[in-house]
């Protein structure tokens, strides 16, 4: 291990050409020496002007920048390929749709040489471009959107049971092995799960900021929540214990508003149900909404977005169930390789 080299920033990237200038300027502006760190790249076979960026940047920092190839395309295989190649005591894991404020990647040193947490992290305050993008972003910091994600709705310093992409002591993947390559989604959760299963602590600070990029669409967030309510129910089954209640909270509400459906042909009291179930539902949704807009049009777009949101999401769970009796995700072995 180099002995100048402290901290590797191990960054998983594809088609970012959008985002990653800005990515790339805010970690230029980090008041933790460039001398003590590398920040090393892996593309995942991106067909944009990523690479090329990236090499331009490379070019004017050719001892800090490495990019690196991910023939696998996801962020799993991505990591491990960048945990492999890096040198440092620390991995700080960024992504590349985010910025970050300048005393970041040194603040979290700071928390990992001064607790006795294995992973620190910080919050993410949520951005997109334009109004749609605007509301997106106050969707995805309510906590009638997201529920109790502490690092998304200003959450206190303290241990937590996940945090934003992380920073770890180098010693995490030698004793608990490097992420788990099945999973398209979830990655982070199942590698903080793994972490708390063996005894090891997550530290949320909230003097460590980022600022997220979120899909500025209707389109792109629906696709998004699909994904990932299905690959939730996916990473329950190969990784039991990896995920918590709240990410089955959209699928309760869909299954639910299903049965009530379906029961109500039967007799009508689950109308009556299915009834009170959508006033108490669409009276919090009004109320969340109100809560986060300073117009009209923001208070309806908010009021739309919130169960375009949950139903996408809790479908995606139902497709995730279906999902399951697909051969590939029936076996739950799995060796996590040492890096």
């Amino acid at each position: 291990m180099s002995e100048t080299i402290v901290v590797s920033v191990v960054m998983p990237v594809y088609n970012e050409e959008k985002y990653i200038d800005k990515c790339i300027e805010s970690l230029l502006l980090q008041d933790y020496p460039a001398e003590n760190m590398e920040w090393i790249f892996i593309d995942g076979c991106s067909k944009d002007r990523t690479v090329e960026i990236l090499r331009t940047y490379g070019e004017k920092y050719p001892k800090l920048i490495k990019v690196l190839n991910n023939p696998h395309k996801i962020v799993p295989f991505a990591m491990n390929i960048g945990i492999s190649a890096s040198k440092g005591k620390y991995i700080v894991r960024l992504d590349a749709h985010s910025d970050y404020a300048s005393d970041y990647i040194s603040k979290c040193v700071y928390y990992l040489e001064n607790t006795d947490a294995e992973n620190v992290g910080g919050l993410a305050e949520t951005k997109a471009n334009g109004f749609m993008g605007g509301a997106i972003a106050k969707m995805l910091s309510s906590k009638f959107g997201v529920g109790n994600s502490q690092f998304r709705t200003n959450g206190e310093s303290g241990y937590v049971d996940t945090v934003p992409f992380g920073a770890f002591k180098r010693e995490v993947f030698s004793k608990y092995g490097g992420y788990d390559e099945r999973l398209i989604r979830n990655q982070d959760n199942e590698m903080n799960y793994r972490i708390r299963k063996n005894g090891g602590k997550i530290y949320l600070s909230n003097d460590i900021h980022l600022s997220y990029y979120c899909r500025d669409t209707v389109k792109g967030i629906s696709r998004m929540a699909f994904i990932n309510g299905m690959w939730n129910v996916i990473t329950m089954k190969l990784c039991p214990g990896s995920m918590g209640i709240r990410h089955f909270i959209p699928f309760a509400f869909v299954a639910s508003v299903l049965a009530f459906s379906l029961l109500g042909l039967l007799h009508y009291i689950f109308w009556i149900g299915l009834g009170l179930e959508l006033v108490l539902y669409f009276s919090l949704d009004a109320l969340f909404s109100l809560k986060q807009t300073s117009s009209v049009k923001e208070f309806l777009t908010l009021f739309i977005l919130f169960p375009v949101f949950h139903i996408s999401y809790g479908f995606g769970s139902l497709c995730g169930i279906v999902k399951l009796f697909d051969k590939k995700y029936r076996d739950k072995g799995y060796t996590h390789k040492l890096i």
